[in-house]
């Protein structure tokens, strides 16, 4: 599908922005260079496009660069350069510090954010990319020209900053390899988690909380090998009495989960939708302080998960199954070759 209906499912919701962030990711729009890492690059002038561009040709072999189309739109302001670059590692590099190709992209997008003022990478995943600026989300969607691209997976979101600062890296969605991250809400714990996660070489350095959800989920899922639901019971855990009633086996997992990873807690009211290769992941916090609904197409095809119904509605007048998931109960979708494969809560 096309990005078109994503940014009209936006339109109703255009009061829970206030016009300083506004973003999308899609999954699946880069098929004639699919095995490649598709970094997308923000720069404040050609001479920092230079230096960071001399850096990524001494790590990866450059298939392909050039500026991301976009449409001059008066709504949008301060543009950055917009690049993006289609790359796979030096096999050298990798053989010299024995790590696999994902490690060493996650490595060099942290030094080029942290080390390099003036260049920030936002999206760095295979056949996927993020599109995010300072504007309402549905301008946001025209000046990238999304109705362009076709991809079987979106997600987006619109911005109202409370107490960090609205600017062009700000904006969600937050990436890092694959894994994009929309959120709704405020973390409470986000020293906390921040403090753990650097501990790992990751580097939170883009100005908003939101940005440590996605290195949690990289840590926990890539690093530490544990599925989506596990990560959504280690971020979201559930209380200590809820856990007490569970029947033995659930109970163990759950209290090692809890114990082992406690600094990964994320606290306060959110909601996020997680995407991947291959899926999404819905979740609220255990309090359900933040809405969200879910629910499907007529035929099963697709699922649409949204702040509010209206956005679904947009995008489908006809879809059924309309429900809220619970707080701290993932809601995972699966798809394959393009087309959903299951659905289920975990």
């Amino acid at each position: 599908m096309s990005g078109e209906k994503i940014i009209a499912s936006m339109i109703p919701v255009h009061e829970r922005s206030n016009g300083l962030g506004g973003g999308f990711a899609a999954y699946g729009i880069y098929p004639e260079h699919r095995e490649f890492y598709a970094l997308h690059l923000f720069y404040d002038d050609e001479s920092r496009r230079a230096e960071c561009e001399s850096y990524l040709k001494e790590r990866f072999e450059i298939v392909d660069a050039e500026i991301i189309p976009t449409r001059t739109m008066r709504e949008i302001t301060d543009e950055p350069l917009i690049w993006r670059y289609f790359v796979y590692p030096r096999r050298t590099q990798l053989r010299s510090l024995q790590i696999d190709e994902r490690e060493y992209v996650v490595r060099v997008v942290m030094k080029i954010n942290s080390t390099m003022t003036g260049a920030y990478v936002f999206s760095c995943g295979k056949n996927m990319g993020v599109f995010k600026a300072v504007g309402y989300p549905e301008d946001v969607g025209r000046y990238y020209r999304l109705e362009e691209y076709e991809g079987y997976s979106w997600t987006a979101h619109g911005r109202y900053p409370t107490n960090t600062p609205g600017w062009w890296g700000g904006a969600h969605p937050f990436a890092l390899l694959d894994y994009t991250i929309v959120h709704n809400g405020e973390i409470s714990s986000y020293d906390a988690n921040r403090r753990f996660i650097e501990m790992f070489g990751y580097r939170c350095t883009l100005q908003t909380d939101t940005e440590v959800i996605t290195y949690i989920i990289d840590y926990l899922v890539r690093r530490q090998g544990m599925t989506y639901a596990e990560a959504a019971n280690v971020i979201a855990a559930p209380f200590w009495d809820t856990i007490s009633h569970r029947d033995p086996a659930e109970r163990d997992r759950l209290t090692y989960l809890r114990t082992v990873y406690s600094s990964l807690l994320v606290t306060g009211p959110f909601s996020i939708v997680l995407g991947f290769e291959g899926g999404l992941m819905a979740l609220n916090d255990r309090l359900k302080l933040r809405s969200m609904v879910t629910g499907q197409s007529e035929d099963g095809d697709r699922v649409y998960i949204a702040s509010e119904e209206a956005s679904i509605r947009k995008m489908d007048e006809d879809a059924c199954r309309i429900s809220a998931p619970a707080g701290g109960e993932p809601v995972i979708v699966y798809v394959k070759e393009g087309r959903r494969e299951s659905v289920g809560t975990y």
